[in-house]
């Protein structure tokens, strides 16, 4: 299954849900596009949802650290929802969890880009 994007706002917050597999060519490139389409439009606050993203290689890891840098250098933020095992054990043995912020409630993260803005 190829990798699809599809972008929503809530409140402010371009929410990414993406599904499928982010692999080296097509998957990755689906990721890549998305957050240029967005940060060409202006937006900062990103939250990509992976529930339904079964499986990240090497390459669209590089996507997911090739967008946390972008969105920062842009002077946003960028935040995962609902990781799964298979994801959060390669982010870990990666040791790229600590650059991310996780959530597994589309409501906390949402909230969480107000407090940081206010703080």
């Amino acid at each position: 299954m190829s990798c699809k994007a599809v972008v929503r706002e809530a409140g402010g917050i371009a929410v990414v849900d993406l599904s499928g597999r982010i692999t080296l060519g097509e998957g990755s490139g689906v990721v890549r596009a998305a957050i240029k389409d967005l940060i060409a439009g202006g937006q900062k606050k990103m939250l990509l949802n992976l529930g339904d993203v079964s499986y990240i290689d090497s390459a669209g890891l590089g996507e997911l650290v090739g967008a946390y840098a972008t969105v920062s250098h842009a002077g946003g933020k960028i935040k995962l929802l609902n990781v799964q095992k298979r994801v959060n054990d390669l982010l870990q043995v990666t040791k790229l969890y600590s650059i991310f912020e996780f959530f597994t409630d589309e409501t906390a993260a949402l909230a969480s880009f107000g407090s940081a803005a206010e703080a």
